[in-house]
């Protein structure tokens, strides 16, 4: 696909740089090395935060850069400027020729190319003015407050960016995304007496703010966080135990994402650091569980046109009816481990260095209602939405807090519960998954994942499922 108008005019035209000169820096740089590539990033990012019945911060930031890296072997040379011109570039050049290996190595091939382009060049961020979103902002925060007298506190915030990015290898190959990413939050605290609960509800994707600003859909978003706050205000302790543990569809899925999601990525294979190492071929979960991880969505959280190593996104298959298929991978861990690139190598920004991380990562759906699911149990937890958890890689054991969650009795849902930390190991939860629903839903676009330090935007999503002797823990025996 050939280099777009707005491509051109960022990081040539306005820089002052010469296509071929460029290339020629990338060439020289990457001589006796096994693969590397030049990033170039402009991003604008905005965010307004409403608190309180006033805004509470606002900022908007422009950046803009490139990263250098070269590979050989296992070995990265990575530098990185703010400075878009050749001097910098060329300065980064000889930094990185330090891990040439003088061996002799040829260059990887670069990726195959797209005809996909999954966003359009338009900047969502111009188009609606500050005061508009401020005004918005005000509307929501005062249909909150109307909506209920518990109505305490009411914490709004929107946010965006647009990102454009150019990658140029050492063949003189090119290939470049646009990326818009959107997000509309709404933290609600509500109060009886001395009792404090908040319910909290997000949604975002790569669009423009129109469809969240409009009424229907941010006073949906409303409704949902104060329903979580009220339910919560009239919870009970979460009994504590090894019990049946239900889960709701969608966002779920981040226990998924983190309990088995970063157990499945090529560097911590690589380095047989995972619960999951030299597993391929072998079943790791229940009959029935597939898990997939695709970033081709169109307008989700974490969709790409190509990755940050410029190839493209896809479809990757990791575990097929409870056997592990593959991993996900960028260039460098799949050329090392004999594989092929799953267009998952991606980076926070050109400051950063790229590595496996997963986009849209999500379970199948089975054959089963989520009524048949719950009127199955006989006595357990139905976990509906997740807060924060911990995961570690190697064991795969992780702790997640469940901000919604009820008690189910004789097979109904009771009361809900608050104080439920779910705890287990990954690779265990996955052979334990008995029920799978007919319910699968993405999350409505909130997700950012964390991996040594850099964040990135990525979807996940499941189905309800019904897990055996999960432990939770609670304040309720």
């Amino acid at each position: 696909m050939a280099d777009s108008k707005i491509i051109n005019d960022l990081f040539y035209n306005k820089a002052g740089l010469d296509k071929k000169k460029v290339a020629n820096i990338v060439s020289d740089a990457l001589k006796g090395c096994d693969d590397g590539e030049m990033f170039l990033e402009y991003a604008q990012s905005e965010s307004v935060l409403f608190d309180d019945g006033r805004v509470k911060n606002a900022n908007f930031d422009t950046s803009q850069g490139f990263g250098l890296r070269a590979v050989a072997g296992e070995t990265t040379g990575f530098a990185h400027s703010t400075t878009l011109d050749e001097a910098a570039m060329k300065r980064a050049a000889s930094t990185v020729k330090a891990v040439r290996s003088g061996k002799g190595t040829t260059l990887a091939d670069a990726p195959r190319g797209t005809n996909q382009q999954l966003y359009t060049d338009a900047n969502p961020l111009p188009a609606i003015p500050f005061e508009k979103k401020v005004e918005t902002l005000a509307a929501i925060d005062a249909y909150a407050r109307k909506k209920d007298p518990r109505v305490k506190q009411v914490t709004v915030s929107i946010g965006g960016s647009w990102q454009a990015v150019h990658i140029v290898r050492g063949d003189g190959s090119t290939a470049s995304d646009i990326r818009p990413l959107v997000r509309l939050n709404v933290n609600i605290v509500v109060g009886n007496g001395t009792r404090m609960e908040s319910g909290s509800y997000g949604s975002g994707g790569r669009v423009t703010y129109g469809e969240f600003l409009k009424p229907q859909s941010w006073q949906a978003a409303v409704d949902e966080a104060l329903r979580q706050a009220l339910v919560n205000l009239d919870s009970i302790d979460a009994p504590g135990g090894e019990m049946t543990v239900v889960l709701g569809p969608g966002w779920p899925g981040v226990l998924l994402h983190e309990a088995v999601g970063h157990g499945l990525e090529g560097d911590f294979n690589r380095k047989k650091t995972s619960a999951f190492s030299d597993m391929i071929g072998k079943r790791v979960a229940a009959k029935g569980v597939t898990v997939v991880d695709d970033g081709t969505f169109q307008d989700r959280r974490g969709s790409l046109t190509i990755d940050d190593e410029g190839t493209p996104t896809g479809r990757t298959v990791l575990i097929e009816d409870g056997i592990l298929r593959g991993y996900l991978q960028d260039r460098m861990n799949a050329r090392l481990m004999k594989m092929k690139p799953t267009g998952n190598g991606r980076r926070q920004s050109h400051a950063h260095h790229p590595m496996p991380r997963m986009t849209n990562t999500f379970m199948l759906a089975g054959d089963k209602t989520k009524d048949e699911i719950i009127a199955s149990v006989d006595k357990g937890i139905y976990a509906v939405n997740f807060g924060g958890g911990q995961v570690d890689i190697t064991s795969g054991k992780f702790t997640f807090t469940a901000t919604e969650a009820y008690m189910i009795e004789k097979g109904k849902v009771g009361p809900a519960v608050k104080g439920a930390t779910l705890i287990g190991s990954g690779p265990e939860v996955m052979k334990r998954i008995s029920m799978i629903g007919n319910d699968m839903q993405l999350d409505p676009g909130i997700g950012t994942c964390g991996k040594e330090g850099q964040g990135v935007p990525v979807g996940v999503g499941q189905p309800s499922l019904r897990i055996e002797n999960l432990t939770v823990g609670g304040t309720r025996v």
